[in-house]
Parts: C-alpha cells; structure tokens; sequence
C-alpha cells in the first residue's frame, strides 16, 4: 500500500527546496500529484507543473462535480486565491507512493480522505528572520514584486501554522530547515523507514 508524504510549512520556509531533494535523493519513485490553483502563474511556472492554473469558474464547476479532495481559500490584496485537490485520476495508492506541498488543513482533509494510516506529515520549521529574507529575496527577483502579499501571507501563516493547529491536527513532530542537511537527512529517515 502506497503513503502519501505531506510536506507543510510556511511561506519561505524551503518546503520546494525540500521537496526536490526528497525526490533526487530518496531512491523512491514517487508519483506526481498537481494541486490546482486559481492565483495568477508566477513568472517561471508553468501551468500543470507547479499547479494547475484555472479561474474560479473552473473551480466551482470541479466542486460541482463531487472531485474535490479539499480546498482552501485566501483573501489576498489581489482578491480571492483557491488551492485544491482533485480527484482526477492523479492517486493510486494501491501502485504509489506521492509527495505534497500542502498545508494543515489541506493535510487534515487528505488524510480524512485517504485515511490516516495512507498519510505522513512532514512539518518543517524556520526562525521568522528566515523566512522574512528568504521571502523578499523571491519577491525581488519578480518584475512585479508584490510586497503586500508577501507581508499578508507571512502574518497569515502565524496563525495558520500555530501551535495549536499543529497540535490539533496531531502534528508532534517539526523539522528544523535552517540547516537543510540535517533536515533532510532527518525526513529521509522516516520516508524510508528508520
């Protein structure tokens, strides 16, 4: 029987960092799982790589259907943002095992979805300094920065990873991406088993 190896953390955190080098160096042949997204691309996606790219009348259409998995919805200064699931055929747990970039919620419905035993939480963890250089390093690099969302997220994030969310949802175990080695050593162990 496949898992499903949920990777969360906050914004600028190092949750693609990570999720690339489990991929590169776990000697697992994890199956691709494209969330779906209603934000607008950022420069360097590509749409059904990074997410799925789709307006918000696609996602009410696939809500309408009875496909999603979960969902979770942002008030952004640029207006409402969704990030979903879907049951589209991407899962098969009898055949695979799947990484996720998600968040808390998303990983508490999965994991009522799928069923606790098919779902692993990955939490990983960086000081707020971090995260605030790492996330405003990102936003330089964009022709159009956008600072605002940048500090509405990260505020946002505090409340939505706090510790009692984490607790709530039976999260115990964090890992520390300041030295990223170290953290990724740690995630490796429990993805293979040791």
């Amino acid at each position: 029987m496949g898992k499903i190896y949920v990777i969360m953390a906050k914004s600028a955190t190092g949750k693609d960092t990570m999720y690339e080098a489990v991929k590169e160096r776990s000697g697992r042949p994890f199956k691709k799982v494209v969330e779906y997204t209603t934000r607008p691309m950022r420069e360097n996606e590509e749409n059904g790589r990074e997410h799925f790219f789709v307006d918000e009348a696609e996602f009410e259409k696939i809500k309408a259907s009875g496909k999603l998995i979960e969902y979770r919805v942002y008030q952004t200064v640029h207006g409402p943002w969704y990030y979903f699931n879907v049951d589209d055929g991407q899962f098969d747990l009898e055949s695979n095992d799947y990484l996720l970039i998600t968040t808390v919620e998303a990983y508490v419905n999965i994991r009522k979805y799928f069923g606790e035993d098919a779902v692993v939480p990955l939490y990983l963890e960086v000081s707020d300094k971090t995260r605030i250089h790492r996330a405003l390093k990102r936003e330089d690099e964009q022709s159009e920065p956008k600072y605002a969302e940048m500090c509405r997220r990260f505020l946002a994030d505090n409340e939505d990873y706090s510790d009692e969310k984490l607790d709530k949802a039976g999260i115990t175990v964090r890992y520390s991406d300041e030295d990223f080695e170290e953290c990724l050593r740690k995630v490796l162990a429990v993805i293979s088993g040791k």
